[in-house]
């Protein structure tokens, strides 16, 4: 193994787990058990879009979670004689059907699920969690409402207000300044301008919201709203395949012209929907593989490639999710609170550097980017511009 646990949990958290591991489910186990009485097999439900609006996030963080567990587990597939078996599950990007697939992976005796692409999903599958007691670790959705929601949900990636805490490094002075948040009317949208209000509004900014239908496909009434508030700075957070024409729409009201922008970046297939404006957009980043610079990274970028695929925006997440769950089921031998006992306070090594799940309320603090698009050629390529320190971009700890 190469990551180890480095904060110790407080005896009362220690003596209430040991209370509710008295009603905790048990886990799924196929054969005899190990020498210490580990379970020899443990089974992992891994629910996310395959298919959907967000099924190119759920490949991205699907096919990084199988590289994760391959480093993780040194290519064996186990750990301490405990062999890790996954069943991969479509959500599809609806809260409905992932409930489903999470109640049958729970009802065949299944204790660890992750995965998600979107916060909605992950805030149902969250609450299925915690009726049921076992261990969730969300991908890629970013709602901030996901941490500290309760006691068996975990993150494996960033989450909304670290965007806007990187977004606020291109500014010197918020106070007094009006932010436009432009941004889709759901989960994540609205856990944006929550976040917006929370950290530049709570600087002195006044927030102007603009949200837009998740199915809406025509944004020039939305330019010429954000256009209409006269803002000082907009900050656009967006995601899935309509990314391309509400940049179009911004373009073309002349927004990117008129008003300085704020976006984060997205994965690589996006890289050339802003065109022209590509310059003109300034760019927080979750991570593109010329990001970060360690062995970790390097592990993950040529593990992908050796599969016939690329990193890109969430393969952290998948990743970080792998050594996640091998170092839960090292240490709590498939019991449900010694796994979260196991995960809360870790630090370990992921490909973005040293990344850790706080006690409290279990957000995964981690550095930042602060990127630019360059012309390559016909194309656009991401350019690291800065890295911000994980402790500058901490959220609020969730009450």
């Amino acid at each position: 193994m190469r990551v180890t646990k480095k904060l110790l949990l407080g005896s009362v958290v220690a003596t209430a787990a040991l209370v509710l591991a008295a009603c905790a489910p048990q886990a799924t186990t196929g054969g005899d058990p190990t020498d210490d009485g580990a379970a020899a097999e443990v089974t992992v439900g891994i629910v996310t879009s395959e298919t959907g609006p967000l099924a190119g996030y759920g490949k991205q963080y699907l096919d990084a979670f199988k590289a994760g567990l391959d480093y993780a587990t040194d290519g064996t597939g186990e750990v301490d004689g405990t062999t890790i078996n996954v069943e991969y599950k479509d959500d599809a990007g609806d809260p409905d059907k992932a409930v489903t697939v999470v109640k049958e992976l729970i009802g065949e005796g299944v204790q660890i699920i992750a995965g998600t692409a979107a916060s909605g999903v992950a805030l149902a599958v969250a609450e299925q969690a915690e009726q049921n007691q076992v261990l969730y670790i969300s991908g890629p959705a970013a709602a901030d409402a996901i941490t500290g929601i309760n006691d068996y949900t975990f993150r494996s990636g960033r989450q909304s207000a670290q965007d806007v805490a990187t977004a606020g490094t291109f500014l010197d002075d918020v106070d007094g300044k009006t932010i436009a948040v432009f941004a889709q009317d759901n989960a994540f949208g609205q856990g944006n301008v929550a976040a917006v209000e929370a950290i530049l509004g709570g600087q002195g900014a006044t927030v102007a919201p603009v949200l837009v239908a998740e199915d809406a496909t025509e944004f020039t009434p939305f330019a010429q709203q954000i256009l209409a508030t006269s803002p000082d700075l907009v900050f656009v957070a967006w995601a899935g395949a309509t990314s391309g024409a509400m940049w179009q729409a911004l373009s073309q009201q002349g927004v990117l012209d008129d008003i300085p922008v704020v976006t984060g970046l997205g994965d690589s297939a996006t890289f050339g929907a802003y065109g022209e404006a590509s310059e003109k957009i300034n760019f927080l980043n979750h991570y593109f593989p010329g990001a970060p610079d360690n062995e970790v990274n390097t592990a993950m970028v040529e593990a992908l490639e050796g599969a016939g695929t690329t990193a890109d925006l969430f393969s952290p997440d998948g990743f970080n999710a792998a050594i996640m769950i091998v170092h839960a089921i090292q240490e709590g031998q498939g019991d449900v609170d010694a796994m979260v006992d196991a995960l809360e306070g870790f630090e370990f090594e992921g490909p973005k550097g040293t990344m850790t799940v706080r006690e409290g309320d279990h957000a995964l603090i981690q550095e930042m980017y602060q990127v630019k698009l360059v012309a390559d050629g016909d194309v656009f390529a991401p350019e690291l511009v800065d890295t911000v320190s994980a402790d500058d971009v901490a959220p609020a700890e969730a009450e």
